[in-house]
């Protein structure tokens, strides 16, 4: 037997030299049992996953079974109800009793819960945490029962309900509920490295100097013998290059007695001309740190950590420097959601996301409003990504203890849990904190606030300095430069963001360029960084004249290239995030998409809009060429005239000078870049449409995609085929319902021998941010963009189809009036026009008869929502169709027209 031990433990220290934790533990759990007769043995650090046979319920007494990780709004935040779940659930799982744990220390690794959780083992409080964002370990040694096939019962209350102390309060994206991220029994020696230090390893890795000629290594262990005799070992680090060889180590004799917490630290020998990590190269060395047993020399415990030895600085004149190289750090802000999965997105997913913005050509991620999952930031090591974090302090803050003692405890926790991270350059704590502030009627109380507010961002600055003062603060603002310079919050952070949309919530585009010199002549000494501008783009709305707040994605291209030109163009701004990487959700959002905020480069299932080409062709060093609405596969629209063809632009994203477009094989000309943007006037016909991009210098270098275009008639009387139309009406955009494969055309003015409205007006927001029909949630209802544009006050409606058998459908709903929308933290606009809603009554003959007769839309539906009319008609004689609309009270109005011909 001793022989086998001898070997063993010669094998594992070869395993760990070489592969490292991961591969040991596999060893560990598949070979090692082998050597003692089949019976599993435990030694060293072992992280168990432990997702799997949890049981999940709302009451604590009806259960089903789901797997970790896990929420339960994934779905009740889609629909039309106001609010979702944010009360108390339960999960729970057995821990089957192993006398092979008997002397081990075990401990529970939430990587992620919101937000409050109360931890039981076997019916005893085992811990509790506060705060949904960041990783908690709870230790459980003492009330596990380890007799073989025990059933321990782990037991876990959670909650996502609204507290006034714990951050968020209230902010534009959902706050999940659930054990959304993964848990993991922990395994460890008495003697091992501290795991109640807020979350962390208990290992801190600083590199003090760092040049091209060396690096010096200093390293922080808290370590910790919970057993009951006094414990002698060795702590021995190794760093490694990234071929595996070891190029430092240090080992330091350490004594600790039972029950004994202490903090080492080792500095390494200089490692010469380091392999430095970059964003185009980034290089990982590996820290291993070990504790090994002064008389077995078997290894107690291990923890690894990757090192990128990098230097850099933020300059207010020059920007931002990596590695005595200066790099514009461009790219954007993310959060956690994913299509249908809510917040519990498994790892492979959230991986994939830093990976599009690396492909995108990005180089920076602002990990937004909150920690993320630790992959994300693994991530970033390995892709060469730098990174902020924050925590959700976001929109307010609460005035009492108990609110700030929670904010302190999560930047230490954030800081402590990510410090080894080569990506994470800065520590950020607030974000537009003054966008709505509280007291507005009452100024010495607001005052008051303000005072407040400055002295929790003191108090964090402070304690960031003092845990970390090797990188840089900041804190995230929105465009009201003049209140956040009074209150004197311009004057803590190290850094200021600024989170812009002039041209989207309020201003025009030209504003962004005159706010960012503004800052720059009255803050000349703070490094500025955009850590926020977008426009939303919902995926399905295209314009052929795009207008702020029509959301379509011609109208965020516009708006991009305004932006970027201007953070490109000067040299004090050190880099700008997009907002935001992905759509997301934010349950109380209305707009097109209800519950999601669209102004993402991504959608919410993660695919690429056209913006995220304009990125591409903006960032990417390598050529570029990329068709922008190569998703925009089915087309419409009327024909030119009388002609066989409609004439629509395409755009091509490209870093190129100049870019040739073929349709269907016949050349279309060159077209030089403006903003990154080629554009051609492309005559589609009926049918498949082959479109190509190619670099005409390098043919090899191109794009291609196919559109499917439906061709409209330009009159009625020129159309051998027509069977359906579907019209927009009150609206200047395109909209696509995907799912029933349906496409919208704006409306016109009536054309004799075509179709539109006579008269009337479109219908205008009920504030100055809204001048494009209407953002509220429309009800019972999809497919909002059909219903959140009218005319109004319209006289008729003609469309001269020739003769036959027709469906005609009518779309109503009523825009004005209803409960009075709370106002959202997001609208910067305050000037809100108090809607008279007053009574709507009509009658409307089809053809000169009657069909809707003192039609009251809000009596009958209520407000905001989807009306659909449908009539079958016979139209003989030439007389096509006809809608007359009679006022009886108010301004009649139409929100969409659809017609089918149906022989």
């Amino acid at each position: 037997m001793k022989k086998y031990n001898l070997f063993t433990g010669r094998l594992v220290k070869h395993i760990l030299a070489i592969y490292g934790q991961n591969v040991f533990i596999l060893f560990t759990l598949l070979i090692c049992p082998f050597f003692l007769q089949g019976q599993p043995i435990f030694s060293g650090r072992q992280m168990i996953g432990f997702n799997d046979q949890w049981s999940f319920s709302k009451d604590n007494q009806s259960w089903e079974s789901v797997t970790i990780p896990h929420t339960w709004n994934a779905k009740d935040v889609m629909d039309d109800t106001p609010g979702y779940y944010r009360e108390t659930s339960w999960y729970k799982r057995i821990l089957k009793g192993n006398p092979a744990l008997i002397g081990k220390s075990l401990f529970l690794c939430f990587d992620g819960l919101n937000q409050e959780a109360e931890v039981y083992v076997n019916g005893k409080l085992a811990g509790t945490h506060a705060g949904g964002y960041t990783r908690f370990i709870v230790p459980v040694t003492a009330l596990v029962n380890h007799k073989a096939n025990f059933k321990n019962e782990v037991l876990v209350k959670v909650t996502n309900r609204f507290n006034e102390d714990i951050a968020p309060l209230t902010a534009d994206f959902t706050f999940f509920g659930g054990i959304y991220r993964k848990v993991n029994l922990l395994v460890t020696e008495p003697v091992h490295f501290y795991n109640g230090d807020y979350g962390a390893d208990g290992v801190y890795i600083q590199t003090p100097t760092v040049s091209a000629e060396q690096a010096s290594v200093r390293i922080n262990s808290s370590l910790e013998n919970s057993g009951t005799t006094a414990s002698a070992f060795q702590l021995k680090t190794t760093v490694y290059n990234q071929q595996g060889k070891a190029v430092s180590t240090h080992t330091l004799n350490v004594n600790l007695k039972p029950g004994e917490k202490r903090v080492v630290t080792q500095d390494l020998p200089v490692i010469k001309k380091p392999e430095l990590w970059s964003t185009k190269n980034p290089v990982l060395h590996r820290a291993v740190s070990r504790i090994i047993d002064a008389k077995s020399s078997s290894v107690l415990d291990q923890v690894a950590n990757s090192i990128g030895f990098r230097w850099y600085k933020f300059d207010a004149k020059k920007g931002f420097f990596l590695n005595g190289e200066p790099l514009k750090l461009m790219g954007s802000s993310r959060h956690q959601d994913y299509e249908g999965l809510g917040n519990a997105v498994p790892d492979e997913l959230q991986i994939r996301d830093v990976t599009l913005l690396k492909a995108m050509g990005g180089n920076f991620l602002r990990v937004a409003h909150y920690p993320q999952d630790p992959v994300i930031l693994e991530a970033c090591d390995r892709l060469g990504i730098l990174a902020s974090v924050e925590i959700p302090i976001v929109n307010a803050i609460t005035e009492s203890e108990g609110f700030t003692e929670n904010c302190k405890h999560m930047q230490i926790e954030m800081i402590r849990q990510n410090f080894n991270h080569p990506s994470v350059i800065i520590w950020a704590y607030m974000n537009e904190v003054l966008l709505r502030p509280k007291f507005e009627t009452d100024k010495p109380r607001q005052e008051q606030y303000f005072n407040n507010v400055r002295a929790l961002a003191q108090q964090l600055e402070n304690l960031t300095r003092r845990e970390d003062p090797s990188r840089y603060t900041m804190m995230a603002l929105h465009g009201d430069f003049d209140r956040y310079h009074k209150v004197g919050l311009t004057k803590i952070p190290m850094i200021i963001g600024w989170n812009l949309y002039q041209g989207w919530y309020g201003g025009e585009l030209k504003g962004f360029g005159q706010f960012l010199d503004k800052h720059h002549r009255e803050l000349p000494d703070v490094p500025l960084l955009i850590t926020e501008f977008g426009a939303d783009a919902d995926p399905r709305i295209r314009s052929f004249s795009p207008l702020r707040f029509d959301k379509s994605v011609e109208y965020a291209i516009s708006f991009s290239q305004v932006y970027l030109n201007d953070i490109l163009s000067r040299p004090f701004v050190s880099g700008a995030m997009v907002w935001n990487l992905a759509d997301f959700s934010s349950e109380t959002r209305a707009e097109t998409m209800p519950h999601i905020n669209n102004k993402g480069l991504l959608t919410l299932g993660r695919k690429e809009k056209d913006t995220y080409y304009l990125y591409q062709a903006y960032l990417m060093d390598q050529p570029f060429i990329k068709i922008a609405s190569r998703n925009w596969k089915e087309r419409t629209g009327i024909a030119d005239s009388a002609s066989l063809f409609c004439t629509q632009p395409v755009q091509v994203a490209t870093n190129l000078d100049v870019v040739e477009l073929f349709l269907n094989g016949k050349s279309m000309g060159l077209q030089s870049s403006k903003d990154r943007i080629c554009e051609w006037q492309v005559p589609f016909t009926a049918g498949l449409n082959q479109l190509r991009a190619v670099d005409p210098q390098k043919p090899m270098l191109s794009d291609q995609t196919s559109i499917d275009f439906t061709l409209l008639p330009y009159l009625f009387s020129d159309a051998r085929d027509f069977t359906t139309m579907h019209i927009l009406l009150g609206a200047n955009r395109y909209f696509m319902d995907g799912e029933q494969q349906v496409l919208w055309i704006p409306d016109q003015p009536y054309r004799k021998g075509s179709f539109g409205h006579i008269g009337g007006a479109a219908f205008k927001g009920g504030n100055s941010r809204i001048s494009y029909g209407s953002d509220k949630n429309i009800l019972n209802t999809d497919l909002d963009p059909i219903y959140q544009t009218q005319q109004v006050d319209l006289k008729a409606y003609r469309m001269d189809v020739p003769d036959g058998e027709y469906e005609l459908s009518l779309y109503f709903a009523e825009l004005v009036g209803g409960t009075p929308k709370e106002m959202l933290v997001y609208n910067l606009d305050n000037q809100i026009v108090k809607e008279i809603g007053g009574q709507r009554i009509f009658t409307l003959n089809l053809n000169g008869k009657k069909f809707l007769d003192n039609f009251n839309i809000a009596e009958e539906y209520g407000y905001a929502t989807a009306v659909k009319k449908t009539i079958r008609i016979d139209v003989a004689n030439g007389q096509g169709l006809l809608l007359d609309f009679i006022p009886v009270k108010g301004a009649p109005v139409l929100n969409a027209i659809s017609v089918r011909k149906l022989n």
